[in-house]
């Protein structure tokens, strides 16, 4: 899969989207996805697992589905917590378009951005993200580096990586990369990890 698939998509015209019914914070619903994205079929395993296994978000505060696709993580936050402020970041603007149209459709309120548009001055108590693991190592560390110290104070995140991907040699990056955190592994599911980093 070349970097194209996620980095050049943009907005999808009407005759591509497509409609897919999925169930996100307890209820069925319809939303719209598009080829060029990540997983334009519906919710991946990955994503699912953090939403099953992950605690529900708190009813306030200010949240961050980092690679944020179509919108399921974000969607789900901000359904789960219509006080809270979501915010959807992706580097391809045909999700990021996609991720605006769904909210709108379910009435929550996300906002979605590429990573250059996100304030720069924003501290976020929740953090999901199901990292694009197969952009290489390089790129994922920068992006680590990039939002996990952006944590509030007793903020966490949690991701979820595929077991044979490299969760396991994640973990220990991040734990050596960021001493002031705490990183932990509380489920293993289907074949994923979901790892948690937390502020002490």
């Amino acid at each position: 899969m070349s970097q194209d698939h996620y980095f050049t998509a943009e907005p999808a015209s009407p005759a591509e989207l497509r409609e897919r019914e999925v169930e996100l914070a307890g209820h069925t619903v319809t939303v719209q996805t598009a080829g060029g994205i990540f997983s334009p079929d519906g919710i991946d395993k990955g994503t699912s697992v953090l939403l099953k296994h992950a605690p529900r978000p708190p009813e306030q505060g200010t949240f961050l589905d980092l690679g944020c696709g179509w919108g399921p993580m974000a969607l789900t936050m901000a359904l789960h917590s219509p006080a809270a402020t979501v915010h959807a970041v992706d580097v391809n603007q045909r999700a990021l378009d996609l991720v605006r149209r769904n909210a709108a459709a379910l009435g929550c309120a996300v906002t979605a951005v590429t990573p250059d548009e996100a304030p720069g001055d924003t501290a976020y108590d929740l953090i999901w993200s199901n990292p694009p693991i197969r952009v290489g190592k390089a790129v994922l560390h920068e992006m680590m580096r990039a939002w996990l110290p952006r944590l509030a104070s007793s903020g966490e995140a949690w991701l979820v990586v595929q077991k044979n991907l490299g969760a396991d040699s994640l973990l220990k990056w991040l734990a050596n990369e960021f001493p002031d955190l705490a990183v932990d592994r509380p489920t293993t599911s289907g074949g994923f990890r979901l790892i948690r980093v937390a502020r002490p």
